[in-house]
């Protein structure tokens, strides 16, 4: 074979390799990685008669990050129910920062507007709280309890009747 034509042969073995490449690049991928695929996540709200929490099953793409997960699940919670459920935490209220620990303690830091904007009362107080607290530890493994706090501090209360000084666990009394 002529030099020429071992070039014109290296080069046709050249654009087939990549044009089977482009063609199945999608069934083609490194291992580990996967297309982003939305999951159910039960979020939990207060029935319209404010005395106990339901689930509302929304779809979330989750990220590997249990942090990033735990932002959109209070996010989702913060812009509300979808299905006739109320809303347990104020319209507005901004979540400045979360972090987990090795020990599956998420710290949650709110802004204080979230004071504010809260109507008070011990059961909406319980609502608000173990709404957030249930939809975290319910769908992210790497959680097993969530403190509160305000602006980086540590709140006593968030309307004067639970102790926010320790963190909490899932209260599935509270779930109907």
């Amino acid at each position: 074979m002529t030099l020429r034509y071992q070039n014109i042969f290296i080069f046709s073995l050249f654009v087939l390799t990549w044009t089977v490449l482009l063609l199945f690049e999608p069934a083609i991928k490194p291992a580990g990685s996967q297309d982003p695929v939305a999951l159910p996540v039960s979020l939990y709200f207060a029935d319209p008669s404010h005395s106990h929490l339901n689930a509302e099953v929304q779809q979330m793409v989750k990220p590997a990050d249990p942090s990033q997960f735990g932002r959109q699940i209070i996010n989702a919670l913060i812009q509300g129910p979808q299905q006739g459920l109320m809303r347990t935490i104020p319209e507005g209220t901004i979540l400045r920062a979360i972090f987990i620990t090795e020990e599956k303690t998420a710290y949650l830091d709110f802004e204080k507007s979230i004071f504010s904007a809260h109507p008070g009362g011990a059961l909406l107080e319980m609502l608000m709280i173990y709404s957030i607290t249930n939809s975290l530890i319910l769908n992210i493994p790497a959680i097993d309890e969530v403190k509160f706090l305000i602006d980086g501090q540590e709140p006593t209360s968030l309307s004067g009747h639970l102790n926010l000084k320790y963190p909490f666990k899932t209260n599935m009394l509270m779930i109907r």
